[in-house]
């Protein structure tokens, strides 16, 4: 079991919390409601009370319901011409993305991006460069990020217990059915795209940008063209990473997984969101014993909570966020890249 003096991603983001109550709240705002994470994203705003204020939504679409009751209604102008307006949450279609991102650091406001950013890299490079800049934060959705297992990860990289790092295997998968189907058939990047960017950006936080990218795609129903059955392969010096995305097993979500070993240590997170692990090391680190290691890390209560309780400490100053400009613009083109959509 996960022992309690250890850092423990959900047991700071609490306190964090309680940390930042004497503040005054941050009033913020969401732009669309089209992105697949976009109600999630307002009822984790919406459940941090002492941390944020929703003052405003713009760009809702005509099947946003339960999670925007009363919240106000505005255009985009008008919603960040809103009095203190803080922050925004862009929620837009991926193909929008970019665009209202980029309004709403012109104007001043810190964001929280979510993923894949858009398709054209040119577009997200200006934003992100412009962002930083105006000293503006962008916070992108990469939801693995503020995960407990994933940030045991980070640390034991970080700290070297798992040595130089050989090999990452991930995989993240669904069964799509028809309309998931005409969604990643929309984009020309299909599911890698779309669903395992999540992995990319992971990949890149370990090992930064890749010397080369290799995209592969085999899909399962020729009649409707969608790539469904994807594998990308990144290249490093001393490492070879290889990232599946599949949208017609059964058995997906059970089975998404994300494997690094090196040469002192190894971790294996399967499921991927599960917050457990199985951590490997040649010789014992802090808490963890030498040998096999069973980890099991308090589940947060929300999805996206640990996302927000950060960008509310880095936008009061209290915090850095730990992913700059150059991580995100890297992400950006090797998910392209991985996708089969920049060559």
């Amino acid at each position: 079991m996960f022992p309690r003096r250890t850092f423990i991603a959900s047991l700071l983001a609490s306190a964090a919390a309680q940390a930042l109550e004497a503040a005054p709240r941050i009033r913020i705002a969401q732009i669309g409601t089209q992105h697949a994470h976009a109600s999630g994203k307002m009822e984790a705003m919406r459940g941090l009370p002492d941390l944020y204020e929703v003052v405003g939504l713009a760009g809702a679409d005509a099947t946003s319901a339960k999670s925007y009751a009363d919240i106000p209604r505005f255009d985009e102008d008008a919603l960040l011409a809103l009095p203190d307006l803080r922050a925004v949450v862009v929620e837009t279609r991926i193909e929008d993305a970019c665009r209202a991102a980029l309004k709403s650091v012109r104007a001043g406001k810190h964001i929280h991006l979510d993923k894949p950013a858009g398709m054209d890299h040119e577009a997200f490079k200006t934003m992100r460069l412009e962002a930083e800049r105006r000293q503006l934060t962008v916070q992108m959705g990469y939801m693995l990020r503020y995960n407990p297992a994933f940030e045991l990860l980070f640390q034991a990289h970080r700290e070297g217990w798992l040595g130089d790092i050989l090999e990452i295997d991930a995989m993240m998968g669904k069964l799509a059915d028809p309309t998931v189907r005409k969604v990643i058939g929309a984009l020309s990047g299909g599911g890698m795209f779309e669903l395992a960017c999540h992995s990319v950006d992971a990949a890149l936080t370990l090992l930064g940008k890749p010397s080369e990218v290799h995209a592969f795609c085999t899909p399962t129903q020729h009649s409707d063209g969608v790539k469904d059955n994807q594998l990308a392969v990144l290249v490093y010096p001393k490492t070879t990473v290889t990232i599946r995305c599949n949208h017609a097993d059964p058995f997906g979500g059970p089975r998404r997984r994300f494997n690094v070993a090196g040469t002192k240590g190894a971790m294996e997170i399967m499921p991927m969101e599960s917050c457990r692990a199985n951590l490997w090391l040649s010789e014992a680190r802090g808490p963890w014993k030498k040998g096999l290691n069973t980890v099991v890390l308090p589940q947060p209560k929300g999805r996206y909570d640990a996302d927000f309780v950060a960008l509310a400490g880095v936008i009061r100053g209290e915090a850095q966020l730990g992913w700059n400009a150059a991580h995100d613009i890297a992400v950006h083109e090797t998910v392209l890249r991985t996708s089969g959509m920049l060559l």
